[in-house]
């Protein structure tokens, strides 16, 4: 048997009232998921991440060299395989390319890595120029490396893990 009590000229049975109270704890679960992404991923404006494959020695040495050259710690970094990427690129997260998430935007391929070199410290931000060369011809280069960069630079067995210096720069 139903319990029912009458609320106005509505009757609700206890079976509603669970449904509400799961509705309503639904809710807040998704708010408090939302302020714990929003939390990991606070940064400033002028802030961007860049994703990077963290088993490419290539890529980590494109990160190794980013870090000494932004001394106002624009950017951010995490590997394409943590948790976080997958979050930030909603599980589409592609290994042979690096990625530049700024102001809401997803830059990738040889977009990204001219966006990079435009905020680093002289002499690489004359390297942007070459965004006058059209997309598909960058692009092209570009996954000729990311097909090869393993032949040539070697790959990793795991992701490569900051040093105590760097560590406030990643995000995991």
């Amino acid at each position: 048997r139903r319990s029912r009590f009458q609320c106005g000229k509505r009757i609700f049975t206890a079976e509603t009232q669970r449904h509400r109270e799961n509705k309503s704890q639904n809710r807040r679960a998704q708010r408090w998921q939302r302020a714990r992404r929003t939390a990991v991923f606070s940064m400033d404006a002028d802030q961007s991440i860049v994703l990077f494959d963290g088993v490419c020695n290539l890529c980590h040495g494109f990160v190794q060299f980013i870090l000494p050259r932004d001394r106002a710690g624009r950017f951010r970094f995490a590997s394409l395989q943590s948790d976080s990427a997958r979050r930030l690129l909603k599980g589409d997260a592609p290994v042979e390319t690096v990625v530049l998430i700024e102001e809401g935007k997803t830059f990738v391929k040889s977009t990204a890595a001219l966006r990079i070199a435009r905020r680093l410290r002289f002499p690489w931000p004359a390297v942007y120029a070459f965004i006058v060369v059209p997309r598909g011809l960058r692009d092209i280069i570009y996954d000729w490396v990311a097909r090869h960069r393993y032949r040539w630079f070697g790959k990793r067995d795991a992701c490569m893990l900051p040093t105590p210096h760097w560590r406030g720069r990643f995000l995991e």
